[in-house]
């Protein structure tokens, strides 16, 4: 089964989500869509900063497999977006956690995090696609 830390929260649609503590929350793919997507050869990343809403497609990343879009995880304002990744899309695959996050932003509602997965309701998500 692929990694899934018990510290950050989760998004049916395989985006992780950590809480920065200031309002503020970093995103990236889980461990589990870097593997089930295989090599990342692109990935696009929100242009500027601007305000979005939980579920709206603000990202893509790209494989020899397939292009994903990425889903804002909670409603918000993107602050900043990991530029090494999109010179370096591989850092997803090999540090979905750390080095290959996607973006950030400040939060509409800090509540809002408590409507996310933990990562046993994450894990059961992945099970249930399996």
């Amino acid at each position: 089964m692929s990694e899934i830390p018990t510290d950050l929260r989760y998004a049916a649609t395989h985006e992780w989500v950590r809480d920065e503590g200031d309002g503020t929350v970093t995103v990236g793919i889980t461990d589990h869509a870097q593997v089930s997507l295989g090599d990342l050869v692109f990935v696009e990343l929100p242009e500027g900063e601007g305000t979005t809403e939980a579920g709206a497609a603000c990202a893509v990343v790209e494989s020899v497999k397939a292009a994903s879009d990425i889903y804002a995880p909670v409603d918000g304002e993107i602050t900043a977006v990991n530029e090494a990744v999109r010179d370096e899309p591989e850092r997803v695959n090999s540090d979905p956690y750390g080095e290959g996050w996607l973006f950030r932003m400040r939060m509409a509602d800090a509540g809002a995090l408590s409507e996310l997965l933990d990562a046993d309701g994450y894990a059961e998500v992945v099970e249930a696609e399996s």
